[in-house]
């Protein structure tokens, strides 16, 4: 089951090298029509074309009670074509709020959490076994996946 959708693809690069004031610009002219495939996603790929539009509809509708729900909590409207429409495409607001990236990108806090300990564990171990090697242990056992420090040259 595959979908195919075709529509105009504008180039803007040419628009704008040709943008000098008072220059007429046509539509068209720098569109290309472009064909643009949907195929089933690979891990619903194997199922009958009535199951697959099933699964999508429950997804589909989920999103949507969902934005419901949101919008019932907190009393916003939805937006509508005409309000959507006015907007610049090309605005940029003034003041951006910005917040740090987290160390690791995981689906979820607690995925997130197991990480940092995990790693913390990792890193106790390593510093356990550069102090035994210190100490002169050569023996120590260093964490999988580690790069052990290299020992000073011992001439024979």
């Amino acid at each position: 089951m595959q979908l195919s959708l075709f529509g105009d693809r504008f180039n803007s690069t040419p628009k704008r090298l040709i943008n000098a004031p008072r220059q007429e610009f046509e539509r068209l002219r720098y569109a290309t029509e472009e064909a643009v495939e949907f195929s089933p996603i690979p891990c619903w790929a194997h199922l009958p074309p009535e199951v697959y539009q099933a699964r999508i509809q429950t997804l589909v509708d989920s999103v949507i009670a969902e934005a419901a729900l949101e919008r019932s909590r907190t009393g916003r409207p939805v937006e509508g074509v005409e309000s959507i429409l006015t907007r610049d495409p090309q605005h940029r607001p003034t003041k951006l709020a910005r917040s740090s990236a987290p160390l690791v990108h995981a689906a979820t806090k607690v995925a997130r959490k197991a990480f940092y300990e995990m790693y913390s564990w990792f890193v106790a171990a390593f510093r356990s076994a550069v102090e035994k090697l210190k100490q002169g242990d050569r023996e120590a056992h260093f964490p999988v996946g580690s790069f052990p420090p290299g020992l000073p040259f011992v001439a024979g």
